[in-house]
């Protein structure tokens, strides 16, 4: 087995600093929290913040919230949602995110997950209208309560997430695990005065709000926005640092190649790709996030070139951060090295298990018998599910998922990462999933770019594709999905990662038919 741990720490040791720090003591001064929309941004100091939530501690407190109840929250990115969770912090309960793409706001969430009250835009028992908070963090009069103590083993969040089969589980997550994870990324990344971090993905994903309690901790600005609005509010913000899953730069990269394209010969093309890059992130970036799901190598290489630098990363809701490429430690291809308070180990098969020394959980909730055990095999381990090699200098390299190696009925294993990927350097391709209907050859389902579909492009892919590996990753025909997948319609999972059942029932029938080579739904 191959095993690789940090020997360097953070300055944090786990003794839940950050989260102690920001329910207890005001942030400094000249810090702001923007909260973006299409047309307009608003922004509130953080000091103003952290009394907000401190009135509407003492309103939660009246409405019979008590330490370790659950409060949930339903709702896109908002002031409401920073107020409602670090109102939370402050009387030990524990936050319930809900994203608003899988959820409708039904009073039975209550009952299912326990909560004492939900905040949302609905109404029945237990739900408390997302509207009233801003009012209720606004009284004047309202004494906040004493702020709890936090130890390391206590927790102040459950995370819901759907992973690669759509069925909801819970995790509680440990403070001690929040802290580590915080303190770790500030150690390599120095967020300071002049930050601005940028978020987009839905704040019922706890890291995304790591990045506000970095923010209240360690004096920066943070930026809230939504998918939606990202491209616009990027323009007017300018933030220094921007937080995506890899489908977003993708996405960014063909909008800044087609400004580049309208550039006058007379620009060089370095400049007109810098220039192009300025456009869409402002001039003020220091470096992008990514992690979530696989990368492209030339997603990577553009917005280097670009002198935007990115860095690549690896974790789990299980796992939260487990490494990361950074600066002075990147090597484009992996995705970086391990993080303070973290170890890597990889058995005989090549599946990557986590130790970590401040655990995020030790089992699932809401989850289908056998499901804690086969993932959280010993205190403190994770099994991760993924292939992975780590190389002679600690770097982690991420080769697929172990129960994405296809067994053909010759006995030979195909590793369906890289051919998906591979596929996926067509910009007509969006996403692509293989898959094996008859142990013999490989299928794939391809998410269109856009509409309609460009079938010549996605053909002239297969071949180059076909070309590139053997006999046995050869695809015989692809199918092209009939709408893009998205979280919307149940085929992308919150953080934009394919969910491979849904999509294998969307198309089983396409999928096992023997119509063409491109068959276009």
């Amino acid at each position: 087995m191959t095993t690789t741990e940090t020997p360097t720490t953070p300055r944090s040791t786990g003794t839940a600093e950050v989260l102690n720090s920001i329910t207890t003591t005001p942030p400094e001064p000249g810090h702001r929290l923007y909260i973006a929309r299409l047309d307009r941004t608003e922004d509130v100091d953080l000091r103003e913040v952290h009394e907000m939530a401190g009135r509407l501690a003492r309103a939660l407190v009246d409405l019979g919230v008590r330490r370790g109840d659950r409060v949930g929250v339903l709702a896109p990115n908002c002031l409401e949602w920073v107020l409602l969770d670090l109102a939370a912090l402050r009387v030990g309960a524990v936050t319930v995110g809900f994203d608003p793409a899988k959820f409708d706001p039904d009073p039975a969430l209550a009952v299912r997950y326990g909560l004492t009250l939900l905040f949302a835009d609905g109404e029945g028992d237990r739900v408390q209208p997302l509207t009233d908070v801003r009012t209720l963090a606004a009284d004047q009069a309202a004494v906040p309560p004493d702020p709890v103590r936090y130890g390391p083993d206590d927790f102040t969040t459950l995370k819901l997430t759907s992973g690669s089969t759509g069925e909801p589980k819970g995790m509680t997550a440990s403070v001690g695990s929040i802290d580590a994870g915080i303190a770790a990324v500030q150690e390599i990344f120095e967020h300071g005065a002049e930050d601005n971090l940028f978020v987009f993905l839905p704040l019922s994903v706890l890291q995304q709000r790591y990045w506000v309690y970095s923010a209240l901790h360690y004096g920066h600005d943070v930026t809230l926005s939504t998918y939606e609005a990202a491209f616009p509010t990027l323009r007017r913000v300018k933030p220094t640092v921007v937080m995506g899953v890899p489908g977003f730069f993708a996405t960014a990269k063909a909008y800044i190649e087609r400004q580049v394209e309208r550039t006058g010969p007379e620009t060089p093309p370095s400049e007109a790709l810098t220039e192009g890059a300025r456009r869409v992130f402002g001039d003020r970036v220091r470096y992008l996030w990514t992690g979530s799901a696989p990368a492209a190598e030339d997603v990577l290489r553009f917005f280097t070139d670009a002198g935007l630098p990115i860095y690549e990363g690896y974790g789990l809701n299980e796992t939260c951060v487990v490494t990361k490429n950074h600066p002075g430690a990147h090597r484009p291809g992996s995705v970086g090295k391990v993080l303070p308070h973290k170890e890597v180990l990889i058995d005989d098969e090549g599946v990557v298990s986590v130790r970590s020394r401040f655990p995020v959980c030790d089992r699932y909730e809401f989850a289908p018998p056998g499901a804690s055990e086969r993932v959280f095999p010993a205190p403190g381990l994770v099994r991760t599910g993924d292939l992975g090699e780590l190389d002679e200098e600690g770097y982690l390299y991420i080769n697929g998922r172990a129960d994405d190696v296809i067994v053909l009925e010759n006995g030979r294993k195909v590793v369906v990462r890289p051919v998906e990927d591979h596929m996926r350097t067509s910009p007509a391709i969006a996403e692509c999933v293989l898959f094996c209907p008859a142990e013999t050859y490989l299928v794939a389902v391809v998410s269109p770019a856009s509409l309609p579909a460009d079938k010549a492009a996605i053909t002239e892919q297969l071949t180059r594709t076909n070309a590139a590996f053997g006999a046995d990753e050869q695809i015989r025909k692809v199918v092209v999905a009939a709408e893009p997948f998205g979280v919307g319609n149940g085929l992308l999972t919150s953080q934009f990662k394919p969910v491979r059942s849904r999509i294998a029932d969307r198309y089983h029938d396409e999928i096992h038919d023997d119509q063409g080579s491109v068959h276009v739904c």
